[in-house]
């Protein structure tokens, strides 16, 4: 099981499509939470979401678009497999 940082962007989009986005991606299986190895969990900055399965890292990005897309139209996705360190980031 491999594990993925999501990040996606909504041009032109609004508080409320953000909320949106938020609802559908937790759907569909994306976590805005990510787990430190030291057990504590954090929150990730706005529209950044973790996820963990065995598919590749383009079908991840896939999917995280197809998700996008319910909610605006031609949003930007980048994905990320592997590894992550971060600092500042809020406790869950």
């Amino acid at each position: 099981m491999s594990r993925f940082t999501v990040r996606v962007e909504l041009h032109g989009a609004t508080e409320a499509d953000y909320q949106q986005l938020h609802a559908a991606m937790s759907r569909g299986g994306f976590s805005r939470v990510i787990e430190g190895s030291n057990g504590v969990s954090y929150h990730l900055p706005t529209a950044e979401y973790d996820y963990s399965s065995t598919e590749t890292v383009s079908q991840v990005r896939d999917r995280a678009y197809a998700i996008a897309c319910t909610v605006k139209q031609n949003p930007a996705v980048l994905v990320t497999e592997g590894g992550c360190a971060w600092k500042g980031l809020a406790t869950a």
